[in-house]
C-alpha cells in the first residue's frame, strides 16, 4: 500500500509539472508588427500606456490617473460608423454585461472623429447602446491626442499619420491592458471567438 501511495503522489506531481501554466505575454513595441508601431517608439522597451487627458460621455475630464490600477479593455470607434463599429460596440457591451460592475475593470472606447463626437453625441450613443458609465467610458478630445494614443500607446492602428485634418484611424483592434499599464493582448473586436478569448484572458488577469 505504501508503494501505491508513493506512486500516486509521483503521478500527481508529474501531472502538475507537465501541465503548461497559462500565461499572457507582456507586449513590447519590438514584439509587434512594425506597421502597428509608430516609428518614434519602435525601439522602446518596458512599454506602458502613455498619460492622457480626454473627456467622457458624462462631460467629465478623464486622465490616465483615473484608471490607474484597473485592467483596461480599449478600442477605437466613431458613432456614425456603419461598418465595423456596430460589431465592436456590441461585443464591448457583452464584456460590460459580463463584468457586472466589477470596479477592477474599465472599458475605454476612443472616438476617432472627436470633432463630430461631442459629449452630447456620445451621451446619446451611450444611451442607445446600453453603455454603463460606471464600467465603460466613451472618450472624446483633441484628435491629435486620440491618434497619439492609438499609434504610440496602444498600437491599435495599422496606418501612419499625424492626427491632422485628413488623417483617419479605422481599426477593429481591441487591446487588453493590465493594472500596471502594460499591453497584454490584441484581439479582433468584430470576431466573437477572439472576444471570447479576450474574456478568458481578462479572467486570468483578475485571478489572484
Amino acid at each position: 500500500m505504501a508503494y501505491l501511495g508513493i506512486a500516486a503522489v509521483a503521478i500527481a506531481i508529474g501531472a502538475v509539472l507537465l501541465t503548461p501554466e497559462k500565461g499572457l505575454p507582456i507586449y513590447q513595441p519590438s514584439d509587434l508588427n512594425p506597421a502597428l508601431v509608430d516609428a518614434a517608439v519602435r525601439g522602446h522597451e518596458d512599454h506602458h500606456i502613455l498619460p492622457f487627458t480626454l473627456v467622457n460621455q458624462l462631460g467629465d475630464t478623464v486622465r490616465s490617473g483615473d484608471v490607474a490600477g484597473q485592467v483596461l479593455v480599449v478600442d477605437f470607434f466613431f458613432t456614425r460608423c456603419a461598418t465595423i463599429c456596430p460589431m465592436l460596440t456590441s461585443n464591448m457591451k457583452r464584456i460590460q454585461d459580463r463584468l457586472s460592475g466589477d470596479p477592477r475593470v474599465r472599458l475605454l472606447s476612443h472616438s476617432v472623429t472627436p470633432v463630430a463626437d461631442s459629449v452630447s453625441v456620445l451621451a446619446a450613443y451611450a444611451a442607445e447602446k446600453g453603455v454603463d458609465a460606471d464600467q465603460w467610458w466613451l472618450l472624446t478630445g483633441a484628435k491629435e491626442e486620440v491618434y497619439r494614443l492609438a499609434r504610440k500607446s496602444y498600437f491599435a492602428a495599422l496606418d501612419e499619420g499625424d492626427g491632422g485634418f485628413q488623417d483617419f484611424v479605422h481599426t477593429e483592434n481591441v487591446v487588453l491592458v493590465d493594472t500596471l499599464g502594460r499591453l497584454r493582448g490584441f484581439y479582433d473586436g468584430t470576431d466573437l471567438d477572439e472576444m471570447n478569448a479576450l474574456v478568458q484572458d481578462l479572467d486570468f488577469l483578475l485571478t489572484p
